[in-house]
């Protein structure tokens, strides 16, 4: 398949180069054109813009820094949309904002282009090797016929629903992943500073509960499914846990503003006269905030494969 590829930099460099590993023909482009040299010894052709790249492919790729660099090579003077033909599709790899991704979408879609939002989780040594999770939004039969094409950028690729899904997906993961290593940042200079030498503690803690266990895997036995009786471990326990580790940080003078909020939470639960459900049931609080209601079926759980 004749596919263009703009975005050549710390992830998409390596995505390029797999996608001809994998045999197809590559056309390239970049705001450096340097950056593309070693495609270039290696057989892909260099176009001059995104249009001109556009109008050379079937399929196109882009996997810029943000929002702003995706808006100009998608609608730009010289930009996709200038060059695409009726029928033609784009994947944009990008950490995307998901109102953008689904503006571009309406734009490219007026015109008979498919357009699909395809942000990738597992780093540059990720994109390297292609152990790459790749969250894809958009027409599901689109995605179904380009999968063996995402295969050969990264061994994960999953449907997560329309046009929009794979970017929310993917702010859902790394915005968790900033929040918990600032927790773990605080907490952790807590155990050190109260007298802990850190290798001890870090090999200690991996080894209990939350550690043996993938992070969003915790969110199948109560949350997903809303119940929260009978408790596996109590809320009551749970509160009275930060609370000695909150106090155990201001022993030590040490700074614990998500313990804090954290230990705000839990109490706002108990006061709701929770203190015998399971400890997670104190996430419903946010449920409330956001106006949303989260619930899914046991079945629909059991069907995910290394749960069910």
């Amino acid at each position: 398949m004749r596919i263009g590829f703009i975005g050549l930099g710390t992830m998409g460099r390596h995505m390029a180069s797999n996608l001809m590993t994998a045999g197809h023909e590559l056309v390239v482009h970049d705001a450096r054109r340097e950056a593309a040299a070693p495609h270039r010894e290696a057989g892909a052709r260099w176009a001059e813009t995104p249009r001109a790249l556009a109008e050379a492919t079937d399929v196109v790729f882009t996997s810029l820094p943000g929002p702003p660099e995706v808006e100009a090579v998608a609608l730009g003077e010289q930009g996709l949309l200038a060059g695409l033909a009726a029928g033609k599709v784009y994947f944009d790899l990008t950490t995307n904002a998901p109102a953008l991704v689904r503006r571009i979408h309406g734009v490219f879609g007026a015109r008979g282009i498919r357009m699909l939002d395809a942000p990738g989780s597992g780093g540059p040594r990720g994109a390297e090797t292609r152990r790459l999770a790749l969250w894809v939004g958009g027409d599901e039969g689109v995605f179904k016929r380009y999968k063996a094409v995402l295969g050969a950028i990264g061994d994960q690729p999953y449907y997560v629903g329309p046009i929009g899904a794979g970017s929310i997906a993917k702010l859902v993961h790394n915005c968790a992943g900033y929040v918990i290593q600032t927790a773990l940042a605080e907490v952790f200079t807590m155990g050190v500073k109260a007298g802990v030498d850190p290798l001890a503690l870090w090999k200690a803690v991996r080894q209990g509960a939350a550690g043996r266990r993938r992070t969003f895997d915790g969110l199948v036995d109560q949350f997903l499914p809303g119940r929260f009786e009978p408790a596996a471990f109590a809320l009551r326990l749970a509160h009275k846990d930060v609370t000695l580790a909150v106090g155990l940080g201001r022993e030590h003078r040490v700074p614990m503003r998500l313990a804090s909020i954290t230990l705000e939470e839990l109490t706002e639960a108990l006061n709701r006269g929770w203190g015998e459900r399971d400890s997670r049931v104190a996430m419903l609080l946010q449920e409330e905030r956001a106006d949303v209601a989260i619930r899914v079926a046991d079945a629909a759980i059991r069907q995910v494969p290394e749960l069910g």
